[in-house]
């Protein structure tokens, strides 16, 4: 049997990672940049303000309430959302001009904003992101010390009614204490097999 070669060029996926508060989203999308995995990171805005560890620029542009409204009325933003009183969006211009480069865009976003950009783009790949167990939760969100112990238990009651959001995901991935390198292997192992699907998602914005 004579065939042409099966080499070919992917096409660029969008990857929605979401999740519970703690889940250790900005971990994982900081260990697979520190692993050079390619793809192309879209910093999301937020009207908050930054935790001790952050770095504007890098782990969200920080802006104020004004600016940031002021980019909803211009339509600059792929999906937006108020999230314990304070906005987060995705700009839609560094994720256009990611894909028409060819790179994959990994979307760090929470379950409100995840459902947005699933709307707008349903060949998107969505991967929920959680702790193994309630009390995994807790003792994160204790540790990192950005919340009092009210908002903590607002954060766990949040957390239990988005875990009924799950089935709504492509895939379930468990982000364990100490299994870090391990839940990055999995989210690579999930991109690396969307490639090689015999029927390509095209992502369109």
């Amino acid at each position: 049997m004579v065939f042409d070669s099966y080499e070919r060029k992917p096409f660029p996926i969008i990857i929605i990672l979401s999740g519970t508060a703690g889940s250790g989203k900005d971990s994982v999308v900081r260990r697979m940049m520190e692993r050079g995995v390619p793809f192309e990171f879209v910093v999301n805005y937020t009207s908050r303000p930054p935790r001790p560890e952050e770095t504007d620029g890098q782990d969200y542009l920080f802006v104020s309430e004004a600016v940031f409204k002021d980019m909803i009325r211009k339509d600059e933003l792929l999906e937006h959302a108020l999230v314990y009183g304070q906005y987060k969006g995705v700009p839609k211009r560094p994720v256009r001009d990611a894909m028409e480069s060819g790179r994959d865009v990994v979307l760090r976003i929470d379950i409100q904003g995840a459902a947005t950009v699933r709307r707008q783009c349903p060949e998107a790949v969505s991967i929920f992101l959680t702790a193994s167990s309630p009390d995994e939760l807790r003792r994160r969100l204790i540790a990192r010390g950005a919340d009092t112990a009210e908002q903590v238990d607002i954060r766990l009651r949040t957390a239990s009614e988005e875990m009924k959001h799950v089935p709504e995901f492509d895939y379930l991935v468990i982000n364990a204490d100490g299994r870090l390198e391990d839940t990055v292997d999995t989210i690579v192992s999930i991109i690396r097999a969307e490639h090689c699907r015999t029927a390509p998602r095209r992502t369109a914005l």
